[in-house]
């Protein structure tokens, strides 16, 4: 293959014509390359032998902190044989990765390193341009694009949470302190059954009765917060039924009212 040795014709800033110039391409997202143009190019007879430097590079990619579906866009290239075949479509900052993680034996490579490094220099020292009307369109596509994958991945993150809220709030039936705080924990509320207490007693749901043990006050049964359930026991030699404390318990309404209050406030604290 005839090429012109790019590493020994000039300085940055310098112009000179090469085989990478003769095969970039453009439209209205700028410049790139396409793989299937750069492979012989490069100093690659097989498709296969390419792509793993390509792979490389998309590893580099993504380490350096870059969007590897931005510079390493997946392309087809038609072929009037046959069906279609794989192929890639590289930015400038693509194309010369996968120049840096190339086989560092061929010389295709070494010049494709030093042509990618003088058009990048030239990219960072060359005074901005205005955008014309289909380069801001086209960037507006792509920040809209990037904004709606955001909104997916924070749906995706409220997804759980919001399901556990909805199975809590159509629950039947209340569940005890205990079981309120694990509810609670799996919506996103992480405390315990004893904190849970604690911040009962500030929200003043309940109260330490003369026995010490927990008393729900009649304010937040009658706004539907909690409830309760009579205890009692047959004393063991007697056999006389004793009546305990009832049972503290939080209704289906009281835990939509914990999730959004414990969930903004430092009412509840981890274990």
């Amino acid at each position: 293959m005839t090429h012109v040795p790019t590493s020994a014709i000039g300085l940055f800033g310098q112009n000179f014509e090469s085989p990478f110039d003769a095969i970039k391409r453009e439209d209205e997202l700028g410049e790139y390359w396409t793989g299937r143009d750069l492979q012989p190019v490069m100093g690659y007879s097989i498709w296969r032998d390419f792509t793993n430097a390509v792979e490389r590079a998309m590893v580099a990619c993504h380490n350096s902190g870059a969007d590897p579906a931005r510079h390493f866009a997946d392309a087809r290239k038609v072929s009037p044989s046959g069906p279609a075949a794989a192929d890639y479509r590289l930015t400038r900052y693509g194309a010369y990765l996968v120049a840096m993680n190339g086989d560092p034996r061929k010389i295709e490579i070494a010049e494709a390193q030093t042509y990618f490094a003088v058009k990048t220099r030239e990219a960072e020292t060359a005074p901005a341009r205005e955008l014309t009307g289909p380069e801001l369109l086209a960037r507006a596509v792509i920040e809209a694009q990037s904004m709606l994958a955001a909104k997916d991945e924070r749906i995706a993150e409220l997804e759980p949470r919001a399901e556990v809220a909805g199975r809590l709030l159509d629950a039947e039936g209340d569940l005890s302190v205990g079981d309120t705080a694990k509810a609670l924990t799996r919506g996103g509320v992480k405390t315990g059954e004893r904190l849970l207490y604690a911040s009962l007693h500030r929200l003043g749901w309940i109260y330490r009765g003369g026995d010490n043990r927990w008393r729900v006050k009649q304010s937040a049964i009658n706004t539907g917060c909690m409830s309760v359930i009579p205890q009692s026991h047959y004393h063991p030699r007697t056999g006389v039924l004793v009546l305990d404390a009832p049972q503290p318990r939080v209704t289906p309404k009281g835990i939509q009212k914990l999730l959004t209050v414990l969930g903004t406030t430092d009412l509840a604290v981890s274990e």
